[in-house]
């Protein structure tokens, strides 16, 4: 049950929201008009229609998701909505997203250009030591000639790389005790 995931059945967290394909805007519209608190990052995309015309347009920046602040007693109310499919959970119960990771996600949709990456799991885990994005953590990728640093959101498997430069990141320095010395 989400009581046991978080401190207080009644107090507000953040929550992955799984939709339908493509319905992230509408189920994000209609949450709003139901003055519950939403944050659904977009990424501007060039798309090419089949008439050949290429035309600028937001996309979700996680296909499928939208994240939602709500009250544990919001729960069903939610699930029922057209177009969600589910709260992202680990085991049984929906779990809560940090509101310091949700900061984090605010400030590279709204500061730095984003796209969709796919998760990684394994890569050089690096930390951002410089610019707009300081402080945060991810994996290292080069996409040509540039670097890329990977941010991921555990919970739905999901990822978004964001560029940076080389002066910008340094790797996350892990302890590794032998078998011997623990």
């Amino acid at each position: 049950m989400l009581e046991s995931k978080c401190n207080g059945y009644d107090e507000l967290h953040w929550f992955a929201v799984q939709t339908r394909h493509r319905h992230e805007k509408r189920v994000a519209e209609r949450l709003r008009q139901s003055e519950i608190e939403t944050f659904l990052p977009i990424h501007r995309a060039v798309h090419r229609w089949k008439n050949g015309i290429n035309a600028e347009v937001n996309l979700p920046l996680f296909p499928g998701y939208l994240f939602t602040r709500l009250r544990g007693s919001q729960r069903i109310p939610l699930l029922r909505e057209p177009g969600v499919i589910a709260i992202a959970a680990s085991s049984n119960s929906p779990t809560p997203i940090g509101d310091n990771e949700i900061a984090q996600l605010r400030l590279v949709a709204e500061s730095v250009k984003a796209e969709p990456h796919p998760f990684l799991a394994i890569g050089q885990q690096v930390k951002v030591v410089a610019g707009p994005l300081f402080g945060m953590e991810g994996i290292l990728i080069r996409k040509k000639s540039e670097y890329r640093v990977v941010v991921s959101v555990k919970i739905i498997m999901r990822s978004v790389a964001v560029d940076v430069s080389e002066l910008e990141i340094e790797p996350v320095r892990t302890s590794h005790l032998r078998w011997e010395e623990a």
